[in-house]
């Protein structure tokens, strides 16, 4: 199959390069110019920052194979249509950016936003019916380094999760390419075919949380998972943020929460400067 990632700074890169890295043929639409121009030419640098027993260190890699472009129709002009559109714009851009994305979709191909947040789903259901859209998210840092280096910075555990708003036979296989590509690239994914929506939600709180507070007060995680003021004000905005997901539907357990996803994210990435 081949998958195009639309949007391609720097989660879109760290996604696209585990897919790549597991075999997968992705080709990159970003109108960054510099960083496209730096793919296309040497390849992408790919550094895992990778904690182990409390030490953290770099493995890198430099990926060829991408194809980049700056626009869907200059990559439609040479590639034709795609199997699969991944969105990794901003949740903000996504409605533009699927319009603007139509000349790479075929009648067969599948979309998928893993862009944090709610709402994704209701932008792709205004094109294109449920059984061709697939949502989900990355649970791990990401960051430029520079034109053509990106960088993971992965949590213990679940790295990334997606499945169909509605299975079908085409969505179904699209997901399994994905599982492969990115299990062998070696990001620790999870195609959750029946209850996607919790996941996404579990998303949503970990950003609700670490973003927000750590920006405020500028400080990384585990600096304010330390102080117990600052852990109080983390635990705070968990047990309001579940209970909003369980009002809307989603039912999600504060307690069950903070001590299993919560403490995750501080275990494994509590050096880390969420933005």
């Amino acid at each position: 199959m081949k998958f195009a990632m639309y949007g391609s700074g720097a989660a879109g890169s760290v996604f696209a390069s585990y897919m790549r890295k597991g075999g997968a043929d992705v080709i990159l639409v970003d109108r960054y110019e510099e960083h496209m121009k730096k793919i296309a030419e040497d390849g992408m640098t790919f550094t895992i920052h990778l904690q182990e027993h409390g030490v953290y260190r770099d493995i890198t890699e430099v990926l060829t194979g991408f194809r980049t472009y700056k626009t869907a129709a200059e990559a439609a002009g040479a590639e034709g249509t795609v199997d699969c559109v991944i969105y990794m714009t901003k949740a903000t851009q996504l409605e533009q950016a699927i319009a603007d994305s139509m000349p790479l979709i075929g009648e067969n191909t599948i979309v998928c936003s893993l862009i944090n947040g709610l709402g994704n789903d209701d932008n792709l259901l205004k094109f294109f019916p449920a059984e061709r859209c697939i949502i989900g998210s990355g649970v791990l840092g990401t960051a430029l380094r520079a034109p053509g280096h990106c960088v993971s910075t992965p949590a213990g555990g679940v790295q990334m999760n997606f499945g169909a708003i509605t299975r079908s036979e085409r969505n179904d296989a699209v997901c399994e390419d994905m599982l492969k590509a990115y299990r062998d690239g070696g990001c620790d994914a999870y195609w959750r075919a029946d209850d996607i929506y919790t996941f996404v939600w579990k998303k949503v709180i970990v950003n609700s949380t670490v973003n927000t507070v750590c920006a405020v007060l500028r400080l990384k995680i585990g600096e304010v998972e330390a102080d117990p003021y600052g852990q109080k004000l983390f635990h705070s905005v968990i047990r309001e943020a579940c209970a909003i997901a369980t009002a809307r539907g989603t039912a999600l357990d504060a307690d069950e929460f903070i001590a299993h996803d919560h403490q995750d994210i501080v275990t494994n990435i509590g050096d880390y400067y969420p933005s």
